[in-house]
């Protein structure tokens, strides 16, 4: 599914952001990323979108070296991506059932078609009444949700969560981190960047942590290791 293959990333000036990293992430695994600011975590979550590229290095997604993917097939590379960030990142001049429609329209995907998904993505994240609301009529956790459904609307084979619960209570951030679970039990290969060690250290899923642009530990069922 992903495979990084002895990658770096330098900018113009200081520490490489990535520096040498190998990693390898397999069709339907659930893998948190963590590490304190500054470690490399957005860094790779840039470089898997093709936002960046490598200094040195392939990666490698669904079977797709990135550095010869051309620039006019990037967005239908990332179509089989889905992104929730932290700060949500809905469109405020539209509704619920528009801001999930709206990643479907853009893969033209048929009225009828989005008619069908779009209820259901909003049945799965528990907005089902909600489908007329604006964003700011919703709590965080319900924008956040809203955000989940619209990632996953287009049946990406692979879910970005950069920070997901990171401007969340804490009972809204179980609420996301156990859909987050719910899909992955269903194939999705879910990748979570996030800081919240009680998360980490309590659904012992396999956790990726990175300091100063390496990976220093990779554990198959591990906890929060490192300290800011």
């Amino acid at each position: 599914m992903i495979i990084l293959d002895n990658v770096s990333k330098s900018y113009s000036s200081g520490q490489p952001a990535l520096n040498n990293i190998s990693l390898h992430i397999k069709q339907g695994e659930f893998v948190f990323i963590v590490g304190n600011s500054g470690s490399g975590k957005s860094t790779l979550i840039k470089l898997l979108l093709k936002e960046l590229e490598p200094t040195e290095g392939t990666i490698t997604v669904n079977g797709i070296e990135l550095r010869r993917l051309k620039r006019k097939n990037i967005p239908k590379y990332r179509r089989k991506i889905g992104v929730v960030f932290q700060d949500f990142r809905l469109l405020k001049d539209r509704n619920v059932y528009e801001n999930i429609a709206f990643a479907q329209r853009i893969i033209q995907t048929p009225t009828r078609e989005i008619k069908k998904q779009v209820p259901r993505m909003l049945s799965l994240v528990g907005l089902a009444e909600k489908y007329k609301s604006n964003p700011k009529q919703l709590s965080g956790g319900e924008q956040q949700r809203v955000a989940l459904a619209r990632a996953l609307v287009n049946k990406p084979e692979l879910l970005l969560a950069d920070e997901p619960t990171g401007n969340l209570d804490p009972k809204n951030s179980w609420e996301i981190m156990k859909l987050l679970e719910q899909i992955n039990k269903q194939g999705t290969t879910v990748l979570v960047v996030t800081h919240n060690r009680e998360i980490v250290d309590a659904m012992q899923k396999r956790v990726v942590t990175m300091q100063k642009g390496i990976i220093v530990s990779d554990e198959e069922k591990g906890g929060y290791i490192y300290e800011d």
